[in-house]
């Protein structure tokens, strides 16, 4: 606990508005929601959960297409080793320093189940869990609030590579979901407390359409019950099942928040629409997003209006945006767009990523707001927020447009 409420309120006010159009949820107290300003964020990617796409570096020149299967070739030692290295360099206290000089207040920071609560027999490393407690220290110094993500389950609650294991959907097999509870209080129990966790989020992107949802939601009720006793936003994913379902599910839980994705390249529509029809598109989801009855936040959105990013769908998988990635067709071509700095991208793509961002800037805020993905890449430059805004795509201030009244 972070000693009397009052002083909650007053750590972490001006993360979250609670939303006027928004229907009132039932409160055992005073609801830690109730904050005068939106959520401005970014996620801290590929650092404690690796993702291949983000840091190529670490998956070149072998086999490896996950954090699983990188720690299961190199072996215990070399991959200690390797990922202690990654850990201490890829985000930095100077990071936290920039990203509050961007006007940011909150950073999402995703953590595998592997690091807290580690299983038997998997070949993952520790150690991430330690640099996490040091990051908590980093984002209170510098006035940041944090969201604690678990981003990978058990068994893979959606059997992306951004789980730590690419493949089966194997969550709800065995003991896993008890495993997920435990693994949630033990977050708790070690940082709800802490002065910078404004919220700790159940579970990253469960596959809804492949899991049972009945499961889903009792894991939510049982996850927030877990952490019901902090002060935290207790944050739960809309599991891929639309940003405008969840209005009726909650009645008596406090202190939750909403929490939605949105990509407008990962389906061959939205790849093949036009820089207009993608902010127009970004627009319409942020009305909805504002008429959930629920405080609620675009927790990953990016400038990415192509699927270009080396690696994005998978190692060695192409892109749909140029019809290489199997059952795709062409949209344009990815030169110039996969790989490289914001820096060397054309006129005309900068124009059209500048306009994105701010449409969707102006349509998250409708709600509780929004945090970006990601931070920093190796050379992705339209999901590459450092380097978008020290390119001038990324508004600053983040009031500023360029593009004024794109979403009415």
């Amino acid at each position: 606990m972070l000693g009397s409420f009052s002083t909650v309120v007053a750590g972490v006010i001006g993360l979250l508005a609670l939303q006027s159009n928004a229907a009132p949820l039932e409160y055992k107290r005073s609801p830690v929601f109730n904050f005068d300003q939106k959520v401005r964020g970014v996620n801290l990617g590929g650092w404690f959960v690796l993702e291949p796409w983000i840091t190529p570096s670490l998956f070149e020149g072998n086999a490896a297409k996950d954090e699983y299967t990188l720690t299961q070739i190199l072996g215990k030692d070399a991959a200690q080793k390797k990922l202690s290295q990654h850990w201490n360099s890829w985000v930095t206290e100077n990071d936290f320093k920039q990203i509050a000089g961007a006007g940011l207040n909150m950073v999402r920071i995703p953590i595998g189940y592997w690091s807290i609560i580690p299983r038997d027999g998997e070949p993952f490393v520790q150690g991430a869990y330690d640099v996490l407690g040091k990051a908590l220290d980093w984002a209170q110094g510098a006035g940041l609030k944090v969201m604690i993500d678990l981003h990978g389950a058990a068994g893979s609650q959606n059997g992306f590579d951004n789980s730590g294991r690419y493949g089966d959907v194997a969550w709800t097999q065995g003991d896993t979901i008890d495993h997920t509870l435990n693994v949630l209080s033990k977050i708790s129990d070690d940082h709800a407390s802490h002065p910078a966790v404004a919220a700790i989020q159940l579970l990253n992107e469960p596959l809804g359409p492949v899991l049972d949802m009945n499961q889903v939601r009792q894991f939510y009720m049982d996850g927030w019950g877990r952490l019901k006793d902090s002060n935290v936003a207790i944050t739960f994913h809309d599991a891929f099942q639309g940003v405008d379902k969840w209005g009726d599910w909650g009645s008596g839980m406090w202190n939750l928040l909403l929490d939605t994705h949105h990509y407008e390249i990962f389906d061959a529509n939205q790849i093949a629409q036009s820089p207009s029809d993608h902010v127009k598109t970004a627009c319409a989801f942020g009305n909805l997003m504002a008429g959930t009855g629920k405080n609620t936040i675009a927790g990953e959105w990016t400038g990415g209006i192509t699927d270009c990013a080396k690696w994005l769908n998978g190692k060695d998988k192409g892109s749909r945006y140029d019809g290489i990635l199997s059952g795709s067709s062409y949209v344009g071509s990815c030169a110039g767009k996969s790989t490289g700095s914001v820096a060397s991208l054309s006129s005309d793509d900068k124009k059209n990523i500048g306009r994105f961002i701010e449409a969707q800037l102006d349509a998250y805020e409708k709600a509780s707001g929004w945090i970006f993905w990601t931070w920093k890449t190796e050379g992705a430059p339209e999901w590459d927020m450092q380097d978008l805004l020290a390119n001038g795509l990324f508004p600053q201030p983040l009031t500023k447009r360029n593009y004024p009244g794109q979403c009415g």
